[in-house]
């Protein structure tokens, strides 16, 4: 690590430097950010980080500080995403994550990275997020002014740890579906971001695990999602650990779950990230 300070979520990189759409106010939690985690030796490949907390929160220590530190550790240039929450509904959250997607390409020479290996890891509410960024995405607007707009928002690559997934089935997580939707959404509106539905052959190779103990959110959001990804043909691996709950992060109290981060380093290499 090049110094103590890229361990902090200071967020220097603001997604809007001029203000971010929807935006009501102008305190932190209005304002989209990245925070760098910059390693020795870049390797080219990025990942910007979606911490959980149900659409309502930021695990930012377990889930953001953490992941980006193990990232720029093994070489991958990591963005830890503060992203806005309720009261901010659908689709400020997706928004603010395929701008960081786009921001990250576009700053790719800025950082050494290469345009094609930029991928993106959410937990939880994160998972859900980027499993929605995965199957939401485009290829930017060549004639936008903006030079981030004009970049496309499609991860080259995604890791999705205990995701949200559904919020249609009787195995959802009712209280991101609400943070995001509000209490009164349609059936639609869950329909359209229950994004085992919404997976196809375009939906960027893609990491998950889980543990079959999950109560809070439980591992059918993964095996779905999963199953939907080889019925398009898409790469993918699941990896379903018999014990542990919700939340755990790194699992560092745990023998044999906290083994999940040596599966995705195999996993990553074999996808050219490392």
């Amino acid at each position: 690590m090049r110094s103590e300070a890229h361990a902090v979520l200071e967020y220097p990189e603001l997604l809007w430097p001029h203000g971010a759409p929807h935006a009501r106010g102008s305190e932190r939690h209005d304002v989209p950010a990245l925070s760098a985690f910059l390693p020795e030796t870049p390797n080219g490949a990025a990942i910007v980080v979606f911490p959980g907390g149900g659409y309502g929160g930021r695990a930012d220590a377990h889930e953001g500080r953490d992941i980006g530190l193990w990232c720029a550790a093994r070489g991958i240039t990591a963005f830890v995403a503060r992203y806005r929450l309720a009261p901010y509904r659908h689709p400020v959250p997706l928004g603010d994550a395929q701008r960081a997607i786009r921001w990250v390409r576009a700053n790719a020479v800025r950082y050494g990275l290469d345009s094609e290996k930029i991928g993106a890891i959410g937990f939880s509410a994160g998972g859900h997020l980027v499993s929605t960024l995965i199957t939401h995405f485009d290829d930017g607007d060549t004639s936008a002014a903006d030079a981030v707009e004009r970049a496309g928002c499609r991860p080259d690559f995604a890791v999705l740890g205990y995701p949200v997934i559904s919020f249609d089935a009787n195995w959802t997580h009712g209280g991101s579906r609400s943070n995001l939707l509000g209490e009164d959404f349609t059936v639609e509106q869950a329909a359209a971001l229950s994004n085992e539905r919404n997976v196809t052959a375009q939906t960027p190779p893609t990491f998950l695990f889980h543990t079959n103990e999950d109560s809070g959110v439980p591992p059918e959001n993964s095996v779905e999602f999963y199953l939907a990804l080889r019925r398009a043909g898409v790469p993918a691996e699941l990896h379903i650990y018999e014990r542990g709950g919700h939340g755990v992060g790194f699992a560092p109290d745990d023998d044999i779950l906290k083994s999940w981060p040596d599966r995705l380093e195999d996993w990553l290499r074999l996808r050219g990230a490392l």
